[in-house]
């Protein structure tokens, strides 16, 4: 079972919080305990999922963000003296064209959300996580960061950069306060992940889990985010992997077709 935080005045905060994983996430780390602070572009989206924590009787803030937007980050950064976690969750992918068609605004977009946003909220908040004095950063990238896939090109790079930023943020930090935490999942089918990363295409988007049972749920991989998070202190997952039964690797998955 994982165990609540000790105080419910300690602070998480997610980014990409208006659905899918993020949002999914929100729900679990408030339900642990935490305080959760909302983040997302859409303000509409993260304020309705704000009301509806708070509603539950937890604890929920909406604040609009773009984490490209660095200015945006330092000054969001200021409404806080400690936070006890960071969930670099906004990220994304845009298209499946091979290397040689592949849009360079589409990888230049990718790279980004995925990479310079999660730069962006962890430069600003590690202060604030080390101040807390047991804080814990999470980076949710992905399968892709750890596999290579035709048509994949530029998520994977982009999500490699994730991993390759949490690793490295591990070996710099060793010895202070700060947990690092890499989730990777496999296939999840969310809402809108797949229908943005084909530009609205329907038949597109629902080739992706076409024939799979299971695929995970953005519920699945926020009840491993929470897990992971609501370990004892000393305690580090590094890297977590987690796919569908139905999925062996980025390029084999079993369908029934």
């Amino acid at each position: 079972m994982a165990t609540a935080p000790s105080a419910a005045s300690r602070i998480a905060v997610v980014t990409g919080a208006s659905s899918g994983i993020g949002a999914a996430t929100a729900r679990k780390l408030a339900a642990a305990g935490y305080r959760v602070v909302l983040t997302a572009r859409r303000e509409d989206r993260i304020e309705a999922l704000a009301k509806e924590i708070n509603e539950a009787g937890h604890q929920a803030t909406a604040y609009p963000l773009d984490v490209t937007d660095r200015a945006a980050v330092d000054e969001f950064a200021t409404a806080f003296k400690t936070i006890a976690v960071l969930v670099n969750n906004a990220g994304g992918a845009l298209g499946a064209d091979p290397v040689a068609t592949g849009d360079p605004a589409d990888w230049r977009t990718m790279y980004e959300t995925n990479v310079i946003g999660t730069l962006n909220l962890t430069q600003a908040l590690l202060p604030r996580l080390e101040a807390s004095g047991d804080g814990t950063v999470v980076v949710v990238s992905s399968t892709a960061g750890h596999g290579t896939y035709e048509g994949g090109a530029g998520y994977v790079a982009a999500k490699h950069g994730a991993h390759v930023l949490a690793e490295t943020l591990r070996l710099e930090i060793v010895g202070k306060p700060v947990r690092v935490i890499e989730i990777a999942p496999g296939m999840v089918k969310t809402d809108e992940f797949a229908l943005t990363r084909f530009g609205g295409d329907e038949e597109k988007a629902a080739k992706v889990y076409q024939g799979v049972a299971e695929p995970l749920t953005a519920e699945d991989v926020a009840d491993t985010i929470t897990w992971s998070v609501t370990r004892p202190s000393h305690v580090n997952i590094d890297l977590l992997v987690v796919r569908p039964r139905a999925q062996a690797s980025n390029s084999k998955v079993h369908r029934d077709l």
